[in-house]
């Protein structure tokens, strides 16, 4: 039955590059081995690792001067590190963390065949080296899973309670899901990922195109309402499986993610409290403002947003001049300056509606996007 499953995934989840995009290389000199035909960079450590199921695994790390995290990345189904390499650097660069890719067992230049158990073996050999090698704790460490390396990384995360967070990019449910949208988990099914999340205890951020031709974005927004610390969600509008990384929002997003999980515990409750409001989108369409009293939050405002074209129309009504202008330069001052001041009870009828008004529509508009 084992066997069965295994066959299953290889002919349906792996499909590494052939011929590699890369090739393994030692340095006379040094003895250091290379990725070849990268040229070597003193920050950037090549690693073949035994696995407890009897392969060896190529693995690359990333050293950054600032790091206060360390990225265990696992990538896609479809590329290897040499493909991943600049991208690598490039994350460590700009995220300031240090970072491990490696390949799954069959990929690039590790030895045996990929299956969902080799590569359950192949992450904790990588994480146990970073454990070993590097002297890098739980409590610091981000599993980074991409498409298939969803797989391996929450089902490490789910057996690592200290974890510091995790990133889920373009993930899927399961494998069985990705070809049919099935209501139950099969025992032939491979990478349940469904039945996983639950179990992680850091905070998760998902990552997840609208276009994803691949893998739905369904299954990140299914993934996301499972998990037990959300991270605000990142859904790209347009976005496709193998595109995210170019689009602007995904480094600003990252960093975002970074600089909060990176806090002390207490600011990260802090962050957790305004992130669930952000669960109930259609109960609270304003969910950073302090609660008003009011129960209709998105028809009740749009009176507000009307006020000037009333104010226009009804010009000619008014007899007093000087009430009108001083009504309508209050009203206009609001819009110039999108700030809530508090003097007198006309104009904050005026400021308060008009802010409330703008935030409910600019928070709907965001949450149609997702």
């Amino acid at each position: 039955m084992g066997g069965v499953t295994s066959s299953m995934a290889a002919k349906l989840a792996f499909f590494p590059p052939n011929p590699p995009s890369y090739k393994l290389v030692k340095e006379q000199e040094t003895g250091l081995l290379l990725l070849y035909p990268f040229p070597h960079r003193e920050n950037v450590e090549v690693l073949k690792l035994p696995t407890r199921r009897g392969t060896e695994i190529v693995a690359m790390y990333v050293r950054h001067p600032m790091a206060k995290s360390t990225v265990l990345y696992s990538h896609g189904n479809a590329a290897d590190i040499g493909q991943m390499y600049k991208l690598f650097v490039e994350l460590s660069i700009h995220l300031r963390v240090h970072l491990m890719g490696y390949d799954y067992s069959g990929y690039g230049q590790s030895s045996g065949k990929p299956s969902e158990h080799n590569t359950y073996a192949d992450i904790q050999a990588a994480y146990k080296c970073l454990e070993e090698n590097y002297g890098t704790k739980q409590e610091d460490v981000i599993l980074y899973g991409q498409s298939v390396g969803s797989g391996p990384t929450l089902d490490l995360a789910a057996r690592l309670p200290r974890l510091r967070a995790v990133v889920l990019h373009s993930p899927i449910l399961s494998g069985l899901r990705v070809l049919h949208p099935v209501k139950r988990t099969y025992w032939f099914d491979i990478y349940k990922n469904i039945d996983k999340i639950p179990l992680v205890k850091c905070p998760v951020l998902i990552i997840h195109g609208t276009a994803d031709g691949v893998v739905d974005c369904s299954h990140g927004k299914q993934l996301w309402e499972l998990c037990q610390e959300k991270f605000e969600p990142l859904w790209l509008k347009g976005g496709n499986h193998c595109n995210l990384e170019l689009y602007p929002e995904y480094l600003r997003h990252l960093r975002k993610f970074l600089s909060t999980v990176e806090k002390s515990p207490a600011q990260r409750l802090s962050l957790r409290r305004s992130v669930d409001k952000v669960e109930q989108p259609r109960r609270s369409t304003d969910c950073f403002e302090v609660p008003r009293k009011s129960t209709d939050k998105r028809d009740k405002p749009r009176k507000s947003t009307d006020r000037t074209e009333k104010l226009k129309f009804h010009e000619h009504k008014f007899n007093n001049v000087d009430k009108f202008e001083k009504l309508r330069m209050s009203f206009d001052q609001t819009e110039r300056s999108r700030s809530v001041e508090y003097h007198d009870k006309s104009r904050r009828s005026i400021d308060v509606q008009f802010e409330r008004a703008r935030k409910s529509i600019d928070w709907l508009d965001r949450i149609q996007a997702g």
